[in-house]
C-alpha cells in the first residue's frame, strides 16, 4: 500500500511553487513521458542474505521525503506503486517487478525504483534489458555502493543482484558493463575482489572517491559510457557514511561524501542515456529521524531534475 501524497501547499495555482505531492499522478498506459516511480517493497534478499531486515517499508518512507521537494520544470511525475514480496518468493516477484518496469521504459518514462534491499537490481536489470526500447543495445550498470555485490549463491539475494545480470547478459548475448563506485576493502572478500577481476568487472574504491579526484574519475568514467547505449543507475545507500545515512543493513565505516556520489548521479543523468535508475537498502525502522530517506529523497530529486 503507498502513502497518500500530501504536504505543504504554497500556492494552488502557481506552477512554479509546486511541490512534488502536488505534481504526481497516478501511471496510466500510455501516458506522456515523465518520471515514473515504482517501489520494491522487499528485504527478502536482505533476509537470504542475514542481514537487519526492515527495507520493504523503504519505498513510502521515500515517498514521504518526496512530497515536500520542490517541483523543477514540467516533467510529468507518475507514481506506479509497489510490487511487494510478502510470500517470500523472490524470484518470481523480481519478474512482476521487470515486466512492469519494462512497460514503463517502453511507455517512454525513466523508472525510478525505490527500495527495498539491493535484490531490486536484478529485477531492475532485468526490466531494462527485456524492454522494447532497450532490445539490442549496450547496456552499462552503475552501482555506487559499498559492496561489489557479485556473490555466487545457489539462492539469489541482496548480496548476489550483478553476477546474476553479468550471468544472464552472457547467457543472452546482450554486451554488459558493470561499474561499481564506493567499493570498501573492509566489506568485501578477497573472493568478490577475484570474482569482479574474473567477470571484467571495473571499481573504484570509497578511498579513490575524494572530491579532488573527482574531475579525473568522471573523466574515465565517461569514456567507459561512451561505449554504451543505455544505462542503469542504481544506487545503495550504504554507498554513504553512516553518519549521513545509518538506516541501512550494513552501514559504512567510511563511505564516500554526499557531495561525490551527487556529482557522480548527475554527471550519469546528463549523458542522456539513463534508462532505469534506483535507490536500495533504506531501512526507515534503523533511523527513526528520517535522515537516511531525506539523503535518498534528495538523491532522487536531483538525478530526476538532471534527467529532464
Amino acid at each position: 500500500m503507498t502513502i497518500e501524497w500530501q504536504g505543504r501547499i504554497d500556492s494552488l495555482e502557481d506552477s512554479a511553487a509546486f511541490r512534488w505531492h502536488q505534481r504526481v499522478r497516478p501511471v496510466v498506459p500510455h501516458a506522456p513521458s515523465g518520471i515514473a516511480l515504482i517501489g520494491f517493497a522487499s528485504d527478502e534478499g536482505v533476509r537470504r542474505n542475514g542481514g537487519r531486515t526492515g527495507a520493504a517499508e523503504g519505498p513510502d518512507a521515500l515517498r514521504r521525503a518526496l512530497c515536500n521537494l520542490p517541483v523543477i520544470g514540467d516533467t510529468p511525475i507518475y507514481d506506479a506503486g509497489d510490487e511487494g514480496c510478502a510470500d517470500g518468493d523472490l524470484e518470481r516477484s523480481q519478474l512482476r517487478y521487470a515486466d512492469r518496469v519494462s512497460a514503463l521504459i517502453d511507455d517512454g518514462h525513466l523508472p525510478v525504483g525505490l527500495g527495498g534491499g539491493h535484490e531490486i537490481a536484478f529485477a531492475s536489470y532485468l526490466g531494462l534489458v527485456r524492454s522494447e526500447r532497450c532490445r539490442g543495445q549496450r547496456i552499462a550498470i552503475v552501482n555506487l555502493d559499498a559492496h561489489l555485490d557479485l556473490r555466487d549463491n545457489p539462492v539469489s539475494n541482496s548480496g548476489t543482484p550483478f553476477l546474476q545480470a553479468i550471468r544472464h547478459a552472457d547467457a543472452h548475448g546482450i554486451e554488459l558493463r558493470y561499474f561499481c563506485l564506493g567499493v570498501s576493502r573492509s566489506a568485501n572478500t578477497q573472493r568478490l575482489f577475484a570474482t569482479a577481476q574474473s567477470t571484467g568487472s571495473w571499481y573504484w574504491l570509497d578511498e579513490d572517491l575524494a572530491a579532488i579526484r573527482m574531475a579525473a574519475v568522471l573523466a574515465e568514467l565517461k569514456e567507459q559510457l561512451d561505449m554504451v547505449d543505455a544505462i542503469y543507475l542504481t544506487v545503495c545507500m550504504d554507498v554513504l557514511p553512516e553518519a549521513v545515512a545509518p538506516g541501512v543493513s550494513a552501514p559504512a565505516a567510511r563511505g564516500v561524501g554526499v557531495d561525490v556520489v551527487e556529482l557522480i548521479a548527475k554527471a550519469i543523468a546528463q549523458t542522456g542515456k539513463l534508462r532505469m535508475f534506483d535507490v536500495a537498502e533504506l531501512c526507515p525502522r534503523l533511523d527513526p529521524v528520517g535522515a537516511t530517506a531525506r539523503v535518498a529523497a534528495r538523491l532522487i530529486h536531483g538525478v530526476t531534475t538532471a534527467h529532464s
